[in-house]
């Protein structure tokens, strides 16, 4: 879900922190990515009449073709991608966890009532879950392309920030705005221009440049967004992002708000608001770059042939000109 309002926020507010530029732009930087907004992304779009792609035995392949060919363009720019899989999320994220799943449920439920393909279709895309074979093929897919990654013991977007604040990585690749309250310097997301529309611009946040223009700390900022709403806190009724940035602004802090301003919350978001603040720093400074837990391999292009086409069915000729072109 990310920060509700968020992007809109920053639009408003810090129009000078977003640049759309060229993924050329990165050429020769390492930039982690977090692997599950892609493989999602993949499983909902990289699809066959509706059904995801398979291979002749009718295995899911669609999350395999999809970061096969993301891989190779993030490659052909010269960059070197690092891939962030999600460990364990925390407790406080359970009730963010079981609201996802009940609408999954009942968009299921929706599918077996309707006839139309179309909507049949979109309703399906909405049940997708990210299963642990996929996970497996994938990190088999990146040891035969050589491409590094690292499991997480914890949320994959918190573990990237920490390595690109720290300077291991140049940049975060993800859709997850909440992201920046983690303290990312440099995200990366699909462009949100939506009149530009070639694959290959994306859009760049400057955290530092929000900070400067919401005139705040990152403390200051993980209160404005935990008030928006964000995966660990229920939120204020009432209280949308442009109030939150108001009260941060005015308030500075959560219980300087609620003190003056006499705010009845929910015992639900007192209990919760400050152990979110806690999970917005979980890493900060706990990573250490000389023993990172990360899995390294070389390219093979013979091996990644054979798995490509003869265990995923894939276009032979395909393959053949993006392995040449690697």
């Amino acid at each position: 879900m990310g920060i509700k309002g968020l992007t809109q926020l920053i639009k408003k507010y810090s129009p000078d922190s977003i640049e759309h530029v060229n993924l050329y732009t990165m050429k020769d930087k390492r930039i982690a990515v977090d692997t599950s907004i892609f493989l999602y992304k993949s499983l909902i779009n990289v699809r066959s009449k509706g059904d995801y792609l398979r291979n002749k035995d009718g295995k899911v392949i669609s999350h395999i073709q999809g970061l096969y060919y993301k891989i190779n363009q993030y490659l052909s720019f010269g960059i070197t991608p690092i891939f962030i899989f999600d460990g364990k999320p925390p407790q406080e994220k359970n009730d963010c966890i079981k609201e996802r799943n009940k609408k999954a449920q009942e968009c299921k439920e929706k599918m077996e009532k309707t006839d139309n393909i179309e909507e049949k279709n979109n309703l399906e895309k909405s049940t997708v879950r990210i299963k642990k074979e996929y996970i497996d093929d994938l990190k088999n897919l990146f040891n035969l392309m050589g491409i590094s990654y690292i499991h997480a013991d914890g949320e994959a977007e918190a573990y990237a920030s920490e390595l690109c604040r720290i300077g291991y990585v140049d940049a975060v690749i993800t859709e997850d705005m909440d992201t920046l309250a983690y303290g990312c310097p440099t995200l990366i997301t699909t462009c949100k221009d939506k009149n530009i529309k070639r694959p290959e611009i994306v859009t760049k946040f400057n955290f530092q440049k929000i900070l400067e223009d919401f005139k705040m700390t990152h403390e200051e900022f993980i209160d404005m967004c935990i008030l928006c709403g964000c995966d660990y806190c229920p939120t204020i009724p009432k209280v949308g992002s442009v109030r939150a940035i108001k009260n941060i602004q005015e308030y500075k802090n959560i219980e300087n708000y609620l003190e003056k301003t006499n705010t009845i919350v929910s015992e639900d978001f007192n209990n919760k608001y400050p152990p979110s603040r806690v999970l917005f720093k979980i890493f900060k400074d706990k990573i250490d770059t000389e023993n990172l837990p990360i899995h390294e391999s070389k390219y093979d292009s013979e091996k990644l042939y054979n798995y490509l086409v003869y265990d995923c069915s894939m276009n032979e000729k395909r393959i053949q000109n993006s392995i040449r072109k690697v």
